[in-house]
């Protein structure tokens, strides 16, 4: 038997993602140092104390003809808060990627639930595989606020019943819906995230197009940010090969 709640918070409603780097080792000088080993041996680890802007020509070349390994030495971990539908989406990603998510069967969870906002498109036209999303009318959106609002707190006041009569965490939980807030630490390296970014991501410089999720899409797009940060090189690289992980 569970603890029982002693205060009954109010559920919350947000329509952003949370995205923070909480650590790194990742840099260009990772790149030529790894792709240089193949050709200077041990006398590749200079490049670490060179100016990796004199060497942007190896990185894009690497890219261009898509040699990937070199961009795996290098690690981010990202905290990430969003709702459960997206890290379902996110956890597809397997190769170079390692995840730990908050449990429902050891935490009571939050009332924290997703709402889109007014600029999120709500209308789906066309069929599968050949259709655009445009903007709802403001009725729809009202209409989708109210709803999923309602919705959330009659699944939250019965999380809470269940716990208030003794019901584990674990089974408890499974009247809570996907547009919960959920966090996860996720583990990534430069090639990995570019896999990532090369199909959750719109861009225009992208040779592949890809049709992601909007919500999905707005975690690609800090994580991007970030790294641009830490590897603009390998970063401007990627961008000018199409945005096609090597």
């Amino acid at each position: 038997m569970t603890d029982s709640p002693t205060e009954t918070a109010k559920p919350g409603f947000l329509s952003d993602v949370t995205v923070e780097l909480v650590k790194h080792s990742a840099a260009d000088s990772d790149v030529l140092w790894a792709a240089r080993v193949s050709t200077a041996g041990e006398q590749s680890l200079e490049e670490l104390t060179k100016d990796p802007e004199r060497s942007k020509g190896l990185i894009n070349y690497l890219m261009r003809d898509r040699h990937g390994s070199p961009f795996e030495h290098n690690s981010m971990t990202f905290f990430i808060s969003a709702p459960i539908f997206v890290f379902r989406e996110f956890m597809r990603h397997r190769v170079g990627w390692s995840y730990n998510e908050e449990s429902g069967r050891y935490r009571e969870l939050q009332p924290v639930f997703y709402v889109p906002g007014e600029d999120r498109k709500l209308v789906q036209e066309g069929r599968p595989g050949k259709y655009v999303f445009v903007d709802g009318t403001p009725e729809q959106h009202e209409l989708t606020s109210r709803v999923m609002e309602d919705s959330y707190r009659q699944a939250y006041e019965a999380y809470q019943e269940m716990l208030a009569a003794g019901v584990a965490r674990e089974v408890a939980r499974a009247v809570l819906p996907v547009g919960l807030f959920s966090s996860m630490y996720a583990t990534c390296n430069a090639r990995s995230l570019m896999h990532f970014l090369g199909l959750r991501t719109q861009h225009e410089q992208a040779v592949v197009p890809s049709f992601p999720q909007r919500e999905i899409e707005m975690v690609g797009e800090k994580m991007e940010a970030e790294w641009a940060k830490l590897m603009p090189l390998t970063h401007a690289a990627f961008n000018k090969n199409g945005r096609v992980a090597p």
